[in-house]
């Protein structure tokens, strides 16, 4: 009788860890649009403000018409935990999105996204191809050219969806040009003008000096680093006037392989007691020295104004597309500006069609193209900015739809229940 009893009792248990773990409701988040995006975004909200429990612990999913579908999330710390999902471009013209965050024990979704590191490079990739490397290794000019144009700290490439490299490094007319990096050309620091964009006076130089962070999830990977701005101008020893750390963040749908968005971060301090200040010039800042694939022929320049690569130059703009044909495919990059950056909207730096006789592409958001910038001990000073990187040609009406998501996120309503 007792043994009759076990064995029931044993095939009861088995029954019920074989049933799956009925979902507990936590919250609800929800937040209307002004309209179906065409890209997915990214959304966040504060996790601990909501609950306690383990990260394993937690599934989301989204509502749509009665039915739910499983979302991938990714938890990162940041200070609290933030919960962040991509909000997919929907295929009706309801704007009301819903979502519910369930207490369910599961198997977090791993995603595509994958970041390594080597002696070289940091490369973000996605289903094994590669989508931006960011190099940490001092980078050596072509051979008889001054070892001063030697530097560390740069992207490049930066691929196009499709495998396309869209940056250059080292050009024979810039030799200081380096794909997608961030120095500035004249700043005041303790009396004297320093340049940490031209290389070859041996002024100054940016370089990178560690590795804060690697992370990769379902939603985004990236990483952090830091960078420093040396002066070498009148030094025995190099001297770090100012401290930059640099963020970037790939964002991408596991099912769609066109698009993806790189958030770059940019901070800068003051590294000593003295203020560095950023002086008026007509480039400075994040720059991209583009693919030599793209002339004036076979590219174009879209602005948030209306401009174009005959007048871009020097106006202001939120938003700047730069696209063209590349070999047998098609590229387009959207640059985004973040409405709390310094000086938005932000100068632009475009070169002229004219350039070297074929018009060779570069784009840049200039902050101090028309007014200095002082960066205070003691002060952090932060830039932030989205490129939309995509194998189609892109319209100036998905540009501004692109950067109303960027710039004004929705901020879902959170209901505990």
């Amino acid at each position: 009788m007792i043994r009759k009893f076990l064995i029931v009792v044993f095939c009861g248990l088995l029954l019920t860890e074989s049933q799956p773990v009925i979902a507990q409701r936590i919250a609800t988040l929800a937040f209307d649009l002004e309209e179906n995006p065409e890209f997915a975004f990214p959304v966040s909200v504060d996790l601990d403000g909501i609950t306690h429990l383990a990260d394993t612990l937690l599934q989301l999913v989204e509502l749509h018409q009665g039915r739910t579908h499983s979302v991938p999330y990714q938890i990162h710390r940041e200070g609290s935990r933030r919960l962040y999902w991509m909000v997919e471009p929907g295929n009706s013209p309801a704007n009301r999105r819903t979502y519910e965050l369930h207490h369910r024990q599961d198997v977090p979704t791993a995603g595509s996204l994958t970041v390594a590191m080597d002696e070289k490079a940091i490369y973000i990739r996605k289903k094994g191809r590669d989508l931006w490397q960011y190099n940490h290794a001092v980078k050596q000019p072509p051979a008889g050219v001054n070892p001063a144009y030697a530097r560390s700290g740069f992207v490049h490439p930066m691929w196009s969806p499709t495998g396309k490299a869209l940056t250059r490094i080292q050009p024979p007319d810039h030799y200081h040009h380096y794909g997608l990096w961030n120095p500035w050309t004249r700043a005041e620091f303790r009396g004297q003008t320093i340049d940490f964009w031209n290389l070859a006076d041996k002024q100054g130089t940016v370089r990178y000096a560690n590795t804060i962070s690697r992370i990769q999830g379902p939603v985004f990977a990236g990483y952090e680093v830091l960078h420093e701005h040396v002066v070498l101008k009148e030094q025995t020893e190099p001297l770090v006037a100012m401290v930059e750390r640099q963020g970037t963040r790939i964002y991408s749908l596991d099912a769609n392989d066109d698009v993806y968005l790189a958030d770059i971060t940019i901070v800068l301090n003051a590294a000593t007691n003295d203020p560095v200040v950023l002086k008026e010039y007509r480039y400075g800042s994040l720059g991209w020295r583009t693919t030599e694939k793209w002339d004036r022929y076979n590219s174009e320049v879209i602005t948030s104004e209306g401009n174009t690569r005959k007048d871009a130059d020097g106006t202001l703009a939120t938003w700047c597309i730069v696209q063209g044909e590349i070999d047998e495919d098609y590229a387009s990059v959207v640059m985004m500006s973040f409405p709390t950056n310094y000086n938005h909207p932000e100068p632009l730096r475009i070169w002229p069609e004219n350039m070297y006789d074929r018009g060779d592409m570069y784009a840049n958001f200039a902050p101090t193209k028309n007014m200095d910038w002082t960066i205070e001990p003691g002060k952090q000073n932060v830039l932030n900015y989205r490129f939309l990187v995509s194998a189609n040609k892109l319209s100036a009406e998905q540009a501004e739809r692109a950067w109303r998501y960027f710039a004004h996120p929705p901020k879902p309503s959170v209901t505990i229940h």
